[in-house]
């Protein structure tokens, strides 16, 4: 796939010069990196993924911002730079534990510590092992959201050669690399330690075994096999690996990497990392540290756990787009990442998006969409924001598309499935969403006697208003109704006559009584949506008890 010309006014050169948004930030920090010298044949971005389990968000996180960073560099270096991302796998590292949701796990224990490119596929179909299995699952995703990479293998580029002449360094520098390694270890692990991990002839495991000898001059390795055997093996062509540590930066000076980021778990190895790329002959690349991110219960999302989201689980509630969003905000935050983050982000997505025509270019820079779409983020009008379509269908039961449109065109005249698919796109991720997450959870409860009765004024109220009544009209007439209840009068809030203004808690209270929720979109923007009759017998419903058995 071949990189769009960014668009290059003088109006963004400057904008994006004095951008703080972080891929800008980032971008600054590899033209430093050269400094005025000669620029190499490419500038190489790198993302590393560990297929051990199913790919997480986190992954396809790290390829995103990294797009984003490279996408910046090139507005800044004015599209004259060539550059390149590579996604590397390192599928060749030993299953060192089996993951919990994989099928038949007693079917894999044989192949524990063997390369995941060796470990038989347990999920059926056509890819030959675990590792590639994972790994094809990752380039699905990347080529259904559009990225540009090139996806790299560690078993492709140890087997094939590619690192052969960075490996017969490690042999040469080996002493050079223990230094560096064994003031990390404790007393017992360094008395074993090699960097040097041998793939066992005899039973295909990477060895964590100490090295007899290491040749630099013959650019081998001795050492004792599993049986006791004692086996010398080239550190080329594939039959020996290295240790993650070293690996790191071996692959740094191997390939020319300027820029990678990695997870705050990573941080304190990152020194490692660029001292071995250094040992090597290489210059580490400028990094990019982003916090973890969490599960709903606060722990550490992990592909072996499978807790936290899968990349499919949330692109069946929501667009690509607001995952790409979720990933640009606060990279250096520590975030949950869970089903009930999904909403917000679809609604600020589109926020962001119907905000950025009527923004300069210095505002644009910053807003998440023009880093999301590559500097063209698409012109969309969203008559129906996602929140208020998610009680839409709470209050209708709605379980198929044609009921919401019905609501929508009544609201919108003109307003069709057909030229507006992405309403309709997002009418369908609102009604999975309710079925999945939203009905199972709610809890609608009777009023009491108060309550009875501002519901009571509430319906006559919105009785005498006309049928088609917009949103502010509604919402109004809402608060007129409000503020004549004592309870529901807030004194630090102040309405337009000067007398006090109105309690959250009134609308709290409508929302637990009609729709079964703690909070909800501006009560009358979704009455007008709804429909002042759909409204009113919502309001007999929770009156007459039916919503709350």
């Amino acid at each position: 796939m071949t990189l769009p010309a960014v668009e290059l006014s003088p109006e963004i050169l400057a904008a994006a010069r004095d951008s703080k948004a972080w891929p800008f930030e980032e971008a600054r920090k590899i033209i430093a990196r050269y400094d005025g010298r000669d620029w190499p044949q490419t500038v190489l971005f790198e993302t590393g993924y560990g297929p051990s389990g199913l790919p997480h968000i986190g992954t396809f996180g790290e390829v995103a911002r990294t797009s984003m960073v490279r996408h910046a560099f090139r507005v800044l270096t004015e599209d004259k730079v060539p550059t390149r991302l590579i996604c590397f796998s390192d599928d060749m590292d030993g299953m060192r534990k089996i993951p919990d949701n994989v099928p038949d796990r007693a079917a894999l224990e044989p192949y524990l510590h063997q390369p995941l490119t060796a470990v038989p596929n347990p999920f059926g179909g056509d890819h030959e092992s675990f590792g590639h299995h994972n790994n094809a699952m990752l380039r699905r995703f990347l080529d259904t959201f559009g990225f540009d990479y090139e996806f790299a293998s560690a078993t492709d580029y140890y087997k094939s050669g590619r690192f052969d002449e960075v490996l017969l360094r490690a042999a040469e520098r080996y002493d050079d690399i223990m230094k560096v390694m064994l003031p990390t270890l404790g007393e017992e692990r360094q008395a074993t330690y090699s960097p040097f991990l041998p793939i066992s002839p005899k039973t295909g495991r990477v060895l964590y075994v100490p090295m007899k000898q290491v040749d630099a001059a013959a650019g081998t390795i001795t050492f004792d096999d599993e049986d006791g055997t004692e086996t010398t093996l080239p550190v080329t062509g594939g039959q020996v690996k290295l240790q993650w540590k070293p690996d790191f930066g071996m692959r740094w000076a191997a390939l020319g990497v300027d820029f990678e980021m990695f997870g705050k778990d990573h941080q304190t190895n990152a020194v490692i990392y660029d001292r071995i790329c250094e040992i090597l002959g290489g210059k580490a690349p400028e990094h990019f540290v982003y916090e973890l991110f969490l599960d709903e219960n606060g722990q550490k999302i992990s592909k072996s756990k499978g807790n936290g989201l899968t990349i499919d689980e949330w692109l069946a509630y929501a667009p690509t787009e607001s995952l790409a969003l979720y990933m640009f905000q606060r990279p250096r935050q520590a975030k949950k990442l869970y089903f009930d983050v999904i909403p917000r982000a679809v609604e600020e997505y589109y926020q962001f998006l119907a905000a950025y025509p009527r923004q300069d270019w210095k505002e644009r820079l910053g807003n998440p969409v023009w880093h999301i779409h590559n500097g063209e983020p698409p012109a969309i009008e969203l008559p129906v924001p996602f929140g208020l379509l998610l009680n839409l269908v709470s209050a209708s039961n709605a379980h198929d598309k044609d009921v919401l449109w019905g609501f929508i065109s009544r609201y919108s005249p003109g307003t069709t499935a057909q030229n507006h698919p992405e309403l309709d796109r997002l009418v369908g991720f609102a009604i999975r969403y309710f079925d999945d997450f939203v009905k199972p959870t709610k809890a609608f409860r009777a009023p009491d006697d108060e309550e009875r009765a501002a519901l009571v004024a509430l319906s006559d109220r919105l009785a005498s208003l006309p049928e088609g009544s917009d949103g502010a009209t509604i919402q109004n007439a809402v608060l007129d109704v409000a503020r004549a209840i004592p309870r529901y009068q807030d004194p630090a809030k102040k309405s337009p006559d000067g007398g006090p203004g109105v309690s959250v808690a009134f609308f709290q209270m409508i929302y637990q009584v009609l729709i079964g929720q703690e909070r909800g979109p501006r009560f009358g923007s979704f009455a007008a949506l709804y429909g002042i009759a759909n409204t009113r017998r919502l309001i007999e419903d929770g009156l007459q008890g039916r919503l709350a058995a």
